[in-house]
């Protein structure tokens, strides 16, 4: 074999290698995320309850009835309900959550002492599953064992702190356990946008008298805002998507005062046996998440070219 058929050898080898490698774990996406997610929008049109879905005929157990899931879906109090929910819940997962990231990554980023332990200890919180953080906010904040209990044990005997178990704050304790979990890595989002700013723009402002209140407003804040796209874009994915956080600290309850579009998705599906009802609850969450993410890369691919 002669040198130069060795090297055009050695290049597609070269080239092939990675698909080779890659392949098996991107056919099995095909299959198992986007395959099943066709899987899903079909099944929205179909009156299909719960498997199987063949009979032992290998007739098929279900007829196709158009939008009749969707229809019937925005007619059920309990859907209204969860998305009243997801309103309140996302809006101040997201506003609280960037605020508290935003201030912790100012204070971070004026070099102060222990930087390097507050930062990982921020950051611990997100390390830790959504059950795990459900799990350990519901018994903090359970009126027999929790806060109120020891609060009470310490001799304020009148304080009460039963917001777990009253329908009309559930849905908050939702948020402070989330907040608590995510701020951490919103933070670490901002202080990498902070470290990234030219400092001579920040010196050149600060030698014609601008006050710090004027430098972050006119010039450090206008420019985290790929920090603030990237950091609503993944909150309201999260917010979105929350399932085992709702199941671990409340079940969905009291009542449905924590019902999410995720948990009634799975309670429609699994505990009522009404798959085509669920499945359209699937697809109009797939479509909430595809209209935030689908801007957001389509802004990032046209400032990279």
């Amino acid at each position: 074999m002669s040198t130069a058929a060795e090297a055009d050898f050695k290049t597609r080898l070269q080239n092939w290698i990675p698909k080779l490698v890659l392949s098996p774990s991107l056919t099995m996406v095909l299959i198992f995320v986007y395959g099943f997610i066709l899987f899903t929008v079909y099944v929205s049109f179909t009156d299909s309850r719960i498997l199987p879905f063949v009979d032992k005929d290998g007739q098929r157990t279900f007829d196709l009835i158009g939008l009749a899931n969707y229809e019937k879906l925005f007619k059920l109090s309990h859907w209204e309900i969860a998305l009243t929910n997801m309103a309140v819940f996302a809006g101040l997962y997201i506003v609280v959550c960037t605020l508290i990231g935003l201030t912790l990554a100012i204070l971070l980023d004026q070099k102060i002492r222990g930087e390097g332990f507050l930062r990982p200890l921020y950051l611990y919180p997100m390390a830790l599953s959504f059950i795990v953080t459900g799990t350990a906010w519901k018994w903090f904040l359970d009126p027999g064992i929790g806060l109120e209990n020891i609060v009470q044990a310490w001799g304020w005997e009148n304080f009460e702190f039963d917001w777990i178990k009253n329908r009309d704050f559930a849905i908050y304790t939702v948020v402070l356990a989330a907040v608590w979990q995510t701020s951490g890595f919103v933070m670490a989002m901002f202080l990498a946008g902070l470290r990234g700013i030219d400092n001579e723009i920040l010196k050149a402002a600060q030698m014609d008298g601008a006050s710090n209140w004027n430098l972050y407003r006119r010039i450090i804040i206008p420019q985290l805002r790929p920090a603030f796209l990237s950091a609503f874009v993944i909150l309201a994915h999260l917010a979105i998507k929350t399932f085992d956080l709702v199941i671990a600290m409340t079940g969905g309850g009291p009542g449905r005062a924590t019902e999410l579009p995720a948990t009634f998705m799975y309670s429609y599906t699994f505990s009522r046996n009404q798959m085509g009802i669920g499945a359209s609850s699937a697809v109009i969450m797939l479509i909430t998440i595809a209209a935030i993410m689908i801007p957001y890369l389509c802004a990032e691919l046209k400032e990279k070219k």
